[in-house]
Protein backbone atom coordinates (compact mmCIF):
# COMPACT_ATOMS: atom_id res chain seq x y z
CA UNK A 1 0.00 0.00 0.00
CA UNK A 2 2.88 2.72 0.92
CA UNK A 3 4.65 1.88 -2.66
CA UNK A 4 1.27 1.46 -4.19
CA UNK A 5 0.58 5.39 -2.72
CA UNK A 6 3.78 6.40 -3.48
CA UNK A 7 3.21 5.98 -6.97
CA UNK A 8 0.19 7.42 -7.30
CA UNK A 9 1.68 10.74 -5.68
CA UNK A 10 3.92 10.50 -8.12
CA UNK A 11 1.99 10.31 -11.06
CA UNK A 12 0.08 12.92 -9.61
CA UNK A 13 3.23 15.06 -9.10
CA UNK A 14 4.61 14.71 -12.37
CA UNK A 15 1.26 15.62 -13.95
CA UNK A 16 0.59 18.65 -12.01
CA UNK A 17 4.40 19.42 -13.50
CA UNK A 18 2.64 18.99 -16.55
CA UNK A 19 0.26 21.05 -16.08
CA UNK A 20 2.27 24.09 -15.30
CA UNK A 21 4.55 23.82 -17.94
CA UNK A 22 1.66 24.22 -20.01
CA UNK A 23 1.14 27.21 -18.35
CA UNK A 24 4.02 28.50 -18.92
CA UNK A 25 4.51 28.01 -22.37
CA UNK A 26 1.09 29.58 -23.14
CA UNK A 27 2.30 32.35 -21.20
CA UNK A 28 6.23 32.53 -22.77
CA UNK A 29 4.00 32.28 -26.06
CA UNK A 30 2.82 35.58 -25.67
CA UNK A 31 6.47 37.28 -25.07
CA UNK A 32 8.18 35.54 -27.62
CA UNK A 33 9.35 37.80 -29.93
CA UNK A 34 9.48 37.31 -33.61
CA UNK A 35 11.40 39.36 -35.73
CA UNK A 36 9.50 41.86 -38.17
CA UNK A 37 9.72 41.13 -41.97
CA UNK A 38 8.74 44.48 -42.62
CA UNK A 39 11.73 45.90 -40.79
CA UNK A 40 13.54 49.02 -43.05
CA UNK A 41 17.09 48.88 -44.54
CA UNK A 42 20.59 48.69 -42.49
CA UNK A 43 22.22 51.74 -42.71
CA UNK A 44 25.49 49.97 -41.14
CA UNK A 45 27.79 47.35 -42.54
CA UNK A 46 26.92 43.85 -42.35
CA UNK A 47 29.77 40.95 -42.39
CA UNK A 48 27.93 37.34 -42.50
CA UNK A 49 30.59 34.93 -41.46
CA UNK A 50 30.19 31.28 -42.71
CA UNK A 51 32.28 28.33 -41.60
CA UNK A 52 32.53 25.61 -43.45
CA UNK A 53 33.86 22.14 -43.27
CA UNK A 54 32.90 19.21 -45.87
CA UNK A 55 29.57 21.42 -46.82
CA UNK A 56 29.55 20.70 -50.44
CA UNK A 57 26.04 19.55 -50.53
CA UNK A 58 24.86 23.00 -49.03
CA UNK A 59 27.41 25.75 -49.13
CA UNK A 60 25.87 26.97 -52.65
CA UNK A 61 22.27 27.22 -51.86
CA UNK A 62 23.33 28.88 -48.35
CA UNK A 63 25.57 31.79 -49.71
CA UNK A 64 22.51 32.44 -52.78
CA UNK A 65 20.22 32.84 -49.37
CA UNK A 66 22.40 35.17 -48.10
CA UNK A 67 23.20 37.63 -51.59
CA UNK A 68 19.68 37.52 -52.21
CA UNK A 69 18.96 39.18 -48.73
CA UNK A 70 17.51 42.30 -48.89
CA UNK A 71 17.83 45.65 -47.37
CA UNK A 72 21.13 45.70 -46.65
CA UNK A 73 23.51 47.84 -48.85
CA UNK A 74 27.05 47.69 -47.19
CA UNK A 75 27.18 43.84 -46.96
CA UNK A 76 30.11 41.34 -47.30
CA UNK A 77 30.08 37.51 -47.41
CA UNK A 78 33.22 35.83 -45.69
CA UNK A 79 33.58 31.43 -45.77
CA UNK A 80 35.93 29.88 -43.64
CA UNK A 81 36.87 26.72 -45.81
CA UNK A 82 38.02 24.46 -42.43
CA UNK A 83 39.72 22.06 -43.96
CA UNK A 84 37.10 20.29 -46.18
CA UNK A 85 38.32 17.58 -48.23
CA UNK A 86 34.83 17.82 -50.45
CA UNK A 87 34.08 20.34 -53.54
CA UNK A 88 33.19 23.41 -50.77
CA UNK A 89 36.31 25.42 -51.72
CA UNK A 90 36.17 25.13 -55.52
CA UNK A 91 31.85 26.13 -55.10
CA UNK A 92 32.97 29.08 -52.88
CA UNK A 93 35.44 30.21 -55.53
CA UNK A 94 32.85 30.34 -57.80
CA UNK A 95 30.35 31.98 -56.38
CA UNK A 96 33.09 34.41 -55.08
CA UNK A 97 33.99 35.09 -59.20
CA UNK A 98 29.97 35.93 -59.63
CA UNK A 99 29.44 37.72 -56.42
CA UNK A 100 32.93 40.08 -55.02
CA UNK A 101 30.70 40.39 -51.59
CA UNK A 102 31.87 36.95 -50.96
CA UNK A 103 35.38 36.16 -49.99
CA UNK A 104 37.17 32.70 -49.06
CA UNK A 105 39.59 32.18 -46.56
CA UNK A 106 41.28 28.88 -46.63
CA UNK A 107 41.77 26.89 -43.43
CA UNK A 108 43.80 23.79 -44.71
CA UNK A 109 46.52 22.12 -43.04
CA UNK A 110 45.27 24.60 -40.03
CA UNK A 111 44.37 22.64 -36.99
CA UNK A 112 42.66 24.34 -33.59
CA UNK A 113 45.65 25.36 -31.50
CA UNK A 114 45.67 23.80 -27.60
CA UNK A 115 42.34 24.91 -25.97
CA UNK A 116 40.14 25.39 -28.71
CA UNK A 117 37.73 23.41 -30.75
CA UNK A 118 36.57 23.52 -34.19
CA UNK A 119 33.84 26.10 -34.37
CA UNK A 120 34.73 28.52 -31.86
CA UNK A 121 38.35 28.41 -33.88
CA UNK A 122 37.06 28.82 -37.34
CA UNK A 123 34.28 31.63 -36.09
CA UNK A 124 37.04 33.41 -34.26
CA UNK A 125 39.23 33.27 -37.62
CA UNK A 126 36.13 34.78 -39.29
CA UNK A 127 35.47 37.76 -37.24
CA UNK A 128 39.19 38.20 -36.78
CA UNK A 129 38.82 39.85 -40.74
CA UNK A 130 35.48 40.97 -40.21
CA UNK A 131 34.58 44.92 -41.10
CA UNK A 132 31.17 45.06 -40.08
CA UNK A 133 29.65 46.82 -37.30
CA UNK A 134 26.92 43.95 -37.32
CA UNK A 135 28.44 40.59 -37.30
CA UNK A 136 26.26 37.05 -38.50
CA UNK A 137 27.16 34.06 -38.14
CA UNK A 138 25.17 31.70 -40.23
CA UNK A 139 26.07 28.19 -40.13
CA UNK A 140 26.59 26.38 -43.86
CA UNK A 141 23.63 24.38 -44.09
CA UNK A 142 20.94 27.72 -43.24
CA UNK A 143 18.95 29.01 -45.84
CA UNK A 144 17.74 32.65 -44.73
CA UNK A 145 14.50 33.82 -46.32
CA UNK A 146 15.30 37.09 -48.01
CA UNK A 147 14.40 39.71 -45.41
CA UNK A 148 16.02 37.38 -42.66
CA UNK A 149 19.05 39.62 -41.86
CA UNK A 150 17.62 42.75 -41.58
CA UNK A 151 14.64 41.90 -39.55
CA UNK A 152 16.81 40.19 -37.16
CA UNK A 153 18.92 43.58 -36.88
CA UNK A 154 16.60 45.50 -36.01
CA UNK A 155 15.60 43.49 -33.81
CA UNK A 156 19.07 43.60 -32.30
CA UNK A 157 19.26 47.75 -32.75
CA UNK A 158 15.49 48.48 -31.37
CA UNK A 159 15.83 46.67 -28.48
CA UNK A 160 19.45 47.11 -27.67
CA UNK A 161 20.13 43.64 -27.68
CA UNK A 162 24.53 42.60 -27.89
CA UNK A 163 22.92 39.87 -29.32
CA UNK A 164 19.99 38.09 -30.97
CA UNK A 165 19.20 34.43 -31.94
CA UNK A 166 16.79 33.40 -33.89
CA UNK A 167 15.94 29.68 -33.92
CA UNK A 168 15.34 28.39 -37.62
CA UNK A 169 12.61 25.84 -38.08
CA UNK A 170 14.11 22.78 -37.87
CA UNK A 171 13.19 20.23 -40.98
CA UNK A 172 13.03 16.96 -40.62
CA UNK A 173 12.86 13.88 -42.60
CA UNK A 174 13.60 10.14 -40.70
CA UNK A 175 11.50 9.26 -37.67
CA UNK A 176 14.33 9.86 -35.32
CA UNK A 177 14.81 13.31 -36.85
CA UNK A 178 10.95 13.90 -36.41
CA UNK A 179 10.84 12.84 -32.35
CA UNK A 180 13.88 14.73 -31.64
CA UNK A 181 14.38 17.70 -33.62
CA UNK A 182 11.63 19.92 -32.52
CA UNK A 183 12.28 19.93 -28.78
CA UNK A 184 15.50 22.19 -30.08
CA UNK A 185 12.34 25.42 -30.22
CA UNK A 186 10.16 23.49 -27.37
CA UNK A 187 12.59 23.20 -24.67
CA UNK A 188 13.68 26.96 -24.43
CA UNK A 189 9.73 28.34 -24.95
CA UNK A 190 8.50 26.02 -22.80
CA UNK A 191 10.59 26.13 -19.71
CA UNK A 192 12.31 29.26 -19.60
CA UNK A 193 10.61 32.62 -18.58
CA UNK A 194 11.16 34.45 -21.59
CA UNK A 195 10.51 38.10 -20.04
CA UNK A 196 12.72 37.78 -17.48
CA UNK A 197 15.75 35.92 -19.40
CA UNK A 198 15.89 39.24 -21.96
CA UNK A 199 16.25 41.80 -19.44
CA UNK A 200 18.53 39.64 -17.20
CA UNK A 201 22.04 39.51 -16.95
CA UNK A 202 21.95 36.01 -15.60
CA UNK A 203 24.07 33.60 -17.71
CA UNK A 204 21.54 30.72 -17.07
CA UNK A 205 18.98 32.44 -18.53
CA UNK A 206 20.68 31.75 -22.22
CA UNK A 207 18.92 29.63 -24.63
CA UNK A 208 20.87 30.13 -28.24
CA UNK A 209 21.45 28.49 -31.69
CA UNK A 210 24.58 29.06 -33.27
CA UNK A 211 23.22 28.57 -36.63
CA UNK A 212 21.81 32.18 -37.10
CA UNK A 213 23.64 34.60 -34.81
CA UNK A 214 23.72 38.40 -34.96
CA UNK A 215 25.75 40.57 -32.62
CA UNK A 216 27.18 43.49 -32.17
CA UNK A 217 30.89 43.62 -33.03
CA UNK A 218 31.87 46.46 -30.89
CA UNK A 219 30.31 44.36 -27.65
CA UNK A 220 31.38 40.81 -29.08
CA UNK A 221 34.83 41.89 -29.04
CA UNK A 222 34.86 43.43 -25.76
CA UNK A 223 33.27 40.17 -24.35
CA UNK A 224 36.15 38.37 -25.95
CA UNK A 225 34.77 37.09 -29.14
CA UNK A 226 35.22 33.38 -29.33
CA UNK A 227 37.94 33.16 -27.48
CA UNK A 228 35.75 33.39 -24.69
CA UNK A 229 34.32 29.94 -25.42
CA UNK A 230 37.50 28.93 -27.14
CA UNK A 231 36.65 25.37 -25.16
CA UNK A 232 33.20 25.19 -24.97
CA UNK A 233 31.10 22.34 -26.77
CA UNK A 234 27.85 24.05 -26.79
CA UNK A 235 29.60 27.17 -27.78
CA UNK A 236 26.32 29.14 -28.91
CA UNK A 237 24.85 29.27 -25.37
CA UNK A 238 28.24 30.02 -24.00
CA UNK A 239 28.75 32.29 -26.12
CA UNK A 240 25.64 34.28 -25.22
CA UNK A 241 26.14 33.48 -21.40
CA UNK A 242 29.54 35.47 -21.89
CA UNK A 243 27.41 38.30 -22.84
CA UNK A 244 24.75 38.42 -20.09
CA UNK A 245 28.09 37.80 -17.83
CA UNK A 246 29.06 41.03 -19.07
CA UNK A 247 26.34 42.97 -17.62
CA UNK A 248 25.13 42.77 -21.27
CA UNK A 249 21.66 41.82 -22.55
CA UNK A 250 20.93 39.27 -25.04
CA UNK A 251 17.82 37.02 -26.47
CA UNK A 252 16.70 33.96 -28.14
CA UNK A 253 13.79 34.87 -30.50
CA UNK A 254 11.25 32.92 -32.79
CA UNK A 255 13.33 32.70 -36.44
CA UNK A 256 10.88 30.12 -38.44
CA UNK A 257 10.09 32.62 -40.38
CA UNK A 258 13.31 33.90 -40.91
CA UNK A 259 15.43 30.55 -41.93
CA UNK A 260 15.05 26.95 -42.16
CA UNK A 261 17.86 24.21 -42.00
CA UNK A 262 17.78 20.64 -41.74
CA UNK A 263 20.09 19.93 -39.05
CA UNK A 264 21.42 16.49 -39.04
CA UNK A 265 19.85 14.20 -42.28
CA UNK A 266 19.21 10.71 -41.07
CA UNK A 267 19.22 9.00 -37.66
CA UNK A 268 22.83 8.14 -37.32
CA UNK A 269 24.01 11.71 -38.34
CA UNK A 270 21.36 12.57 -36.01
CA UNK A 271 23.02 10.69 -32.90
CA UNK A 272 26.29 11.22 -33.99
CA UNK A 273 25.61 14.62 -33.59
CA UNK A 274 23.58 14.69 -30.39
CA UNK A 275 26.20 12.49 -28.93
CA UNK A 276 28.86 15.19 -29.62
CA UNK A 277 27.35 17.86 -27.15
CA UNK A 278 24.98 17.00 -24.81
CA UNK A 279 27.11 15.46 -22.71
CA UNK A 280 28.09 18.75 -21.86
CA UNK A 281 24.05 20.07 -22.03
CA UNK A 282 23.81 20.41 -17.99
CA UNK A 283 26.88 20.84 -16.33
CA UNK A 284 28.29 17.33 -15.11
CA UNK A 285 26.91 13.80 -14.92
CA UNK A 286 24.38 14.66 -11.84
CA UNK A 287 23.06 17.54 -13.32
CA UNK A 288 22.63 15.89 -16.59
CA UNK A 289 20.60 13.19 -14.42
CA UNK A 290 18.67 15.24 -12.39
CA UNK A 291 17.31 17.21 -15.86
CA UNK A 292 16.45 13.88 -17.57
CA UNK A 293 15.27 12.26 -14.99
CA UNK A 294 12.33 15.62 -13.93
CA UNK A 295 11.88 15.19 -17.80
CA UNK A 296 10.19 11.71 -17.56
CA UNK A 297 9.04 12.40 -14.55
CA UNK A 298 7.14 15.04 -15.69
CA UNK A 299 6.43 13.78 -19.65
CA UNK A 300 6.84 10.37 -19.53
CA UNK A 301 5.34 8.82 -16.43
CA UNK A 302 1.82 10.07 -16.57
CA UNK A 303 1.48 8.92 -20.06
CA UNK A 304 2.82 5.70 -18.87
CA UNK A 305 0.30 5.69 -16.09
CA UNK A 306 -2.61 6.78 -18.72
CA UNK A 307 -2.93 2.90 -19.81
CA UNK A 308 -0.85 0.98 -17.39
CA UNK A 309 -2.28 2.23 -13.74
CA UNK A 310 -4.32 -0.10 -11.87
CA UNK A 311 -6.57 2.45 -10.08
CA UNK A 312 -9.10 4.98 -11.97
CA UNK A 313 -7.76 7.89 -10.25
CA UNK A 314 -4.01 7.66 -11.11
CA UNK A 315 -5.20 6.97 -14.63
CA UNK A 316 -7.07 10.13 -14.89
CA UNK A 317 -3.97 12.23 -13.41
CA UNK A 318 -1.92 10.31 -16.15
CA UNK A 319 -4.32 11.32 -18.75
CA UNK A 320 -4.39 14.74 -17.66
CA UNK A 321 -0.63 15.04 -17.72
CA UNK A 322 -0.08 13.31 -20.98
CA UNK A 323 -3.15 15.68 -22.29
CA UNK A 324 -0.99 19.04 -20.61
CA UNK A 325 2.21 17.67 -22.11
CA UNK A 326 0.80 17.36 -25.72
CA UNK A 327 -0.61 20.55 -25.68
CA UNK A 328 2.36 22.76 -24.35
CA UNK A 329 4.26 20.85 -27.40
CA UNK A 330 1.34 21.44 -30.00
CA UNK A 331 1.02 25.42 -28.90
CA UNK A 332 5.14 25.95 -30.01
CA UNK A 333 4.70 23.52 -32.85
CA UNK A 334 1.69 25.82 -34.46
CA UNK A 335 4.00 28.86 -33.47
CA UNK A 336 7.21 27.72 -34.95
CA UNK A 337 5.34 26.37 -38.16
CA UNK A 338 6.31 22.74 -37.17
CA UNK A 339 3.91 19.61 -37.45
CA UNK A 340 1.33 19.37 -34.89
CA UNK A 341 -0.05 16.36 -34.99
CA UNK A 342 0.88 13.35 -34.72
CA UNK A 343 4.03 15.06 -34.08
CA UNK A 344 2.95 16.81 -30.84
CA UNK A 345 0.84 13.87 -29.84
CA UNK A 346 4.32 11.67 -29.67
CA UNK A 347 5.84 13.73 -26.69
CA UNK A 348 6.56 11.36 -24.00
CA UNK A 349 8.51 8.84 -26.95
CA UNK A 350 10.42 12.54 -27.60
CA UNK A 351 11.57 12.57 -23.98
CA UNK A 352 12.35 9.52 -23.94
CA UNK A 353 14.49 9.65 -27.28
CA UNK A 354 15.77 12.86 -25.92
CA UNK A 355 17.53 10.54 -22.52
CA UNK A 356 18.38 7.75 -24.71
CA UNK A 357 20.68 10.18 -26.85
CA UNK A 358 21.77 11.73 -23.45
CA UNK A 359 22.79 8.49 -21.99
CA UNK A 360 24.72 7.81 -25.31
CA UNK A 361 26.59 11.20 -25.13
CA UNK A 362 27.74 10.43 -21.90
CA UNK A 363 29.20 6.92 -22.90
CA UNK A 364 30.65 8.00 -25.70
CA UNK A 365 32.65 10.94 -23.52
CA UNK A 366 33.70 8.63 -20.94
CA UNK A 367 34.85 6.35 -23.49
CA UNK A 368 36.91 9.44 -25.65
CA UNK A 369 34.83 8.34 -28.32
CA UNK A 370 32.79 11.81 -28.97
CA UNK A 371 33.96 13.24 -32.38
CA UNK A 372 32.97 15.25 -35.13
CA UNK A 373 33.68 15.77 -38.63
CA UNK A 374 37.19 14.02 -38.06
CA UNK A 375 37.81 16.14 -34.73
CA UNK A 376 38.00 15.44 -31.07
CA UNK A 377 35.07 17.13 -29.81
CA UNK A 378 37.07 17.97 -26.07
CA UNK A 379 39.56 20.68 -26.58
CA UNK A 380 43.28 20.00 -26.14
CA UNK A 381 45.21 21.22 -22.83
Amino acid sequence: MVIAGAGRAFVRAGAIGACALAVHTAVNLRHLRSPDPRAPAVDEEVTVLIPARNEARHIEATLQSVLTQTGLPRLSVLVLDDGSTDDTAAIVTRVADRDSRVGLVSGQDTEPPPGWLGKPWALQRLADLATGSILVFVDADVMLYPHAIRAAVDTLRERGFALVSPYPLQLTGSALERLVQPLIAWSWIATMPLRWAETSNRPSLSAANGQFLVVDALDYRAIGAHRAVRHAVIEDVALMRAFKASGRTASAVDGSHLAHCRMYEGPSELVDGYSKSLWSAFGGPARSVAVNGALVAVYVVPAIAAIGARDRRTRRWGRLGYAASVASRAMVARRTAEAVVPDALLQPLSITAFGILNAISWSRHARGRNTWKGRPVTAAA
